[in-house]
């Protein structure tokens, strides 16, 4: 084993949205910062393989190869960004496998690349509530989050103003507005949802998706403002939507005390009983197999949610025999991912004389309107929203249709009718039972592989029976014909909103981490990525992750200063 060059002030274990915004955070704060990441090094604007070819520039012409996927990318090949243009971006599953627990259905949606999930993720970001907050001690399950919005908003209100958020203020006690950006526009059919669907149901707004793509160029980071492609997860030269590598990563290098390593994969932490302390971060270089060391004052894990807890579970001592940090036994339990199905489908008629032009990178969102001021669900106690839009069918009809010639070219240039989708996300309720754990086979380089335990219950499935009721009544109401909806639930990971296992809390006995995000067991350790989430919520998590990480950031550098860790 060596030990890598150099001591440091801080260790990030992670490069996605979490890590990369923690090395900025730790750096611009005066720490002597290491990045390790899992997987391989990918330049800002260079290594975007595919940004710009069409499809015809790729050899399965944009489809990609069935017989590849099917045999090394059976899980990824599912995710709804996962095409021939994207999937370097994503995990080779024969290379990186995990075990399902015997009759559960689990979707892991992975990227171990340098910057991760920024780079293919959805980029939808909503503020939490105080009903998200306060949801487990309301009803009595999971453990009471250990703060509150008000102890979280100037958080949110910093991430917003580096991240670049467009989206439109509402005045909801729901989902709190924030800095925004000047939002994109609804189109035609949208507009006119919202407006039919406000007057019946006054509690019920249709806003556009508040996302992190700029509507301004942030020339002083180097960004330039959307180019309504909507190919985000090919990478962005323009760095017109937020990633550790058009933002974060920039912002720390520039401080000049970031050192990054790739192709690392972190298993085990060391501790020390006797100073209740990490005291080294071990990782093997997987072009090499070398195991190799690094030390460091702090450490902050950002590994991705479930990586995050597989490396706390895989950092088994004889001081901590059931993984580090985890004198509670709560370790690895009680993980979430949001309930998701498509609530309603409808026709859209009335509209065929418009239509609209570029790709606009986000779709609307409904929030949440069921138990708030009182519980009036059936059958569930906490929230769900909505996601969708309103599109148009053009060209890629043809798809579908036979024939050729001049003929059929000329109908691909005439656009369809209007259709328009309302995608239900449900909270997903923590439980005991939904957990991971270690299993007994190893991963190629050794390691043992992570077994996912999860399913949904039944307060999951009666939030999507009356989200698809529900949906099927207001798009019905604003001249819609539905033709379709569902209240079963999608595989868990569908949602790629995958948190918990390594839960807040204000008892130690029932909980990982502090108020801080500081390990109850360990006072040098920060866990900042999904992995850290009391409840699930039903919006877009990334962006409580990211005012977390900041504010963790900010009390860890407080602590280093005051000699308390």
């Amino acid at each position: 084993m060596t030990d890598n060059e150099g001591q440091f002030d801080a260790i990030v274990v992670g490069s996605g949205i979490t890590g990369g915004f923690a090395a900025k955070e730790l750096t611009e704060a005066g720490l002597k910062v290491l990045m390790i990441e899992r997987g391989r090094k990918i330049e800002h604007q260079i290594d975007y393989e595919t940004e710009t070819k069409a499809p015809w520039e790729m050899e399965f012409r944009g489809e990609g190869d069935t017989a590849l996927y099917e045999r090394d990318y059976a899980v990824q090949m599912l995710n709804r960004h996962f095409t021939e243009f994207t999937q370097n971006h994503f995990v080779n599953d024969a290379e990186q496998p995990y075990q399902k627990a015997p009759g559960k259905d689990f979707d892991w949606f992975r990227s171990y690349q340098l910057g991760g999930r920024s780079l293919t993720w959805g980029r939808q970001c909503y503020r939490w509530s105080d009903y998200d907050f306060g949801a487990n001690k309301r009803d009595g399950v999971g453990t009471d989050w250990p703060i509150r919005y008000a102890e979280l908003a100037p958080w949110y209100d910093r991430v917003e103003e580096f991240v670049g958020v467009s989206g439109a203020r509402e005045g909801l006690a729901q989902l709190p507005d924030g800095h925004f950006l000047p939002p994109m526009e609804l189109n035609v059919v949208e507009q006119a949802v919202r407006e039919r669907i406000r007057a019946k149901y006054p509690e019920r707004v249709l806003t556009i998706g508040r996302t992190a793509n700029l509507t301004e160029a942030r020339p002083e980071q180097g960004r330039a403002h959307c180019q309504y492609r909507s190919i985000c997860a090919r990478g962005c030269s323009y760095g017109a939507y937020f990633s550790t590598q058009s933002a974060s990563l920039p912002a720390a290098q520039k401080t000049g005390r970031l050192t990054v390593v790739t192709d690392a994969q972190v298993h085990r932490l060391s501790y020390d009983p006797a100073t209740r302390r990490v005291t080294a971060v071990h990782w093997i270089d997987t072009r090499t197999g070398e195991h190799k060391r690094a030390h460091s004052r702090i450490v902050f894990l950002n590994a991705g949610s479930f990586n995050s807890v597989h490396v706390l579970l895989n950092s088994r001592s004889e001081a901590m025999p059931n993984g580090l940090a985890n004198s509670s036994g709560v370790l690895g339990t009680h993980i979430m991912d949001h309930a998701s199905t498509l609530a309603a489908k409808a026709i859209m008629p009335g509209f065929e004389d418009r239509t609209t032009f570029g790709n606009r990178p986000t779709g609307v969102v409904i929030p949440r309107f069921k138990n708030m001021e009182t519980l009036d669900g059936d059958g569930f106690t906490r929230g769900y929203s909505y996601q969708g839009g309103a599109m148009q069918s053009t060209w890629t009809q043809g798809k579908r249709m036979g024939g050729i010639g001049a003929e059929y070219k000329d109908k691909l240039h005439q656009v369809g009718p209007w259709s328009m989708v309302l995608v239900a996300f449900a909270d997903s309720m923590p439980r005991a039972a939904n957990r991971l754990t270690l299993s007994k086979k190893l991963d190629p380089r050794g390691v043992p592989q992570l077994e996912i335990a999860f399913e949904h219950g039944a307060e999951e499935h009666a939030a999507l029976a009356d989200a698809k009721k529900e949906a099927a009544a207001m798009l019905t109401h604003a001249g819609g014909k539905v033709i379709m909806g569902f209240d079963r639930p999608n595989h868990g990971g569908t949602a790629i909103h995958e948190m918990g296992g390594a839960r807040m809390g204000w008892d130690p006995q029932t909980s990982v981490l502090n108020r801080w995000n500081q390990a109850h067991d360990a006072a040098n350790l920060f866990v900042t990525d999904g992995a850290q989430m009391s409840s699930s919520a039903c919006q877009n998590p990334s962006l409580t992750y990211l005012a977390l990480t900041a504010r963790a950031c900010d009390a860890a550098v407080s602590m280093l200063k005051e000699g308390r860790i």
